[in-house]
């Protein structure tokens, strides 16, 4: 074998090798980040998951909104890239407890009673205004001692939430999208699948609470999302009652 000869299958060798640790490396990267994205959504190989949203209008068949819909496709890719797989319910179907399957709530209290439910009995530091009546604190938030109102289409606001029932790290969170529109609905799920590697550095697989602000959505639809902040601690502590003034009595002289 010449030296030319033998220069050549050295090479193909040294590209072969450095094909294949490059292939094993960027193979190793991915299922490390794969493995984080599945533990920070409970979702591992073949797992179910549900998709909980709004029955329209009270009507007998299954029907949500535009906005609603495109949220569920933006969670549809989420749980695919997963390898797991979704159920689709309505709030009013899905009776189950908390950490059997990872779950994924959209839409606020007046709508979604399965929403209500998880407000209550998980977040009990948050009150949103339900009436029916138009008025200036329609829709509103209460976050322990702040209020949030909502300005239509210019400055609406949405929760966003990873919560784990008890201690147990076995448990399947949910994610609630709790928003004062349906379309801030859709921004939150947009947010979450921007930023769900950096929540997952920040958070790992804790319980956390984030406020968004949804910017002229008239405009900009569901794309300009702010962070108002972390409201983890306000939103799991219970409401404070509120004092009442004693009442006075005035003694009479018969």
């Amino acid at each position: 074998m010449t030296d030319d000869v033998r220069n050549i299958v050295l090479g193909v060798i040294a590209a072969g090798v450095s094909a294949a640790l490059g292939w094993l490396a960027r193979t190793t990267l991915w299922r490390r980040r794969l493995r984080r994205k599945q533990a920070f959504f409970g979702l591992p190989d073949n797992s179910e998951s549900l998709l909980v949203v709004n029955r329209d209008a009270g009507g007998p068949e299954l029907t949500v909104t535009r906005h609603d819909v495109f949220a569920l496709l933006e969670l549809s890719a989420l749980i695919k890239d997963c390898n797991a797989h979704a159920q689709v319910v309505a709030h009013d179907a899905a009776q189950q407890g908390f950490g059997e399957r990872t779950e994924f709530c959209l839409g606020g209290p007046a709508s979604n009673r399965r929403m209500a439910a998880h407000l209550h009995s998980l977040l009990p530091g948050v009150r949103v205004n339900v009436e029916a009546e138009p008025g200036p604190d329609r829709g509103a938030y209460q976050i322990g001692g702040e209020h949030y109102r909502m300005e239509q289409g210019r400055s609406e606001y949405v929760v966003l939430a990873r919560l784990v029932a008890g201690e147990s790290r076995a448990a399947r969170p949910v994610f609630l999208f709790c928003g004062q529109r349906a379309i801030t609905n859709q921004a939150a799920t947009r947010y979450l699948a921007r930023h769900h590697e950096r929540l997952a550095r920040k958070y790992g697989t804790d319980s956390f609470v984030l406020l968004l602000r949804v910017v002229n959505s008239q405009a900009y639809g569901p794309d300009v999302v702010e962070l108002v902040g972390d409201v983890t601690r306000a939103a799991r502590a219970p409401l404070p009652v509120p004092e009442r003034t004693p009442t006075s009595h005035r003694a009479t002289n018969s």
